[in-house]
């Protein structure tokens, strides 16, 4: 009898690299990501600014006044509350300054909104 040589062993095959495995879930979650932190960024620029505004002495005393004012409450009812997007814009310089703003206001028989436009001269 005839004695046959062994066969080489076959080396199994290379396991695929880390990205060759997972490179299917790995960039939709990556461009998701990136995608949602924009919002974030965004979002949190756009609280930042409408909180500054809402800040300021002449949106607080405009929404005061309206809320005490019996044309206001008889025409929205009572409560009445304020609404998130304020437009307009505001500039002071130390003793001085203007400001020009939109606030929605609402309450439970209908909204509208107050246009405020304010100068401030020598602190007052």
């Amino acid at each position: 009898m005839e004695q046959i040589p062994p066969e080489p062993p076959v080396s199994p095959t290379p396991r695929p690299n880390w990205w060759k495995r997972n490179w299917k879930w790995f960039v939709p979650l990556g461009c998701f990501s990136i995608a949602l932190l924009f919002v974030v960024f965004v979002g949190s620029v756009v609280v930042i600014v409408f909180s500054a505004v809402k800040s300021t002495d002449v949106y607080k005393d405009a929404l005061t006044r309206a809320k005490s004012h019996p044309a206001v409450i008889e025409a929205l009812g009572s409560p009445v509350t304020e609404g998130f997007l304020v437009s307009g814009n505001t500039n002071v310089n130390g003793a001085s300054g203007e400001a020009n703003l939109a606030i929605p206001v609402s309450g439970p028989k209908g909204k509208c909104t107050i246009y405020v436009a304010a100068k401030k001269s020598l602190g007052r």
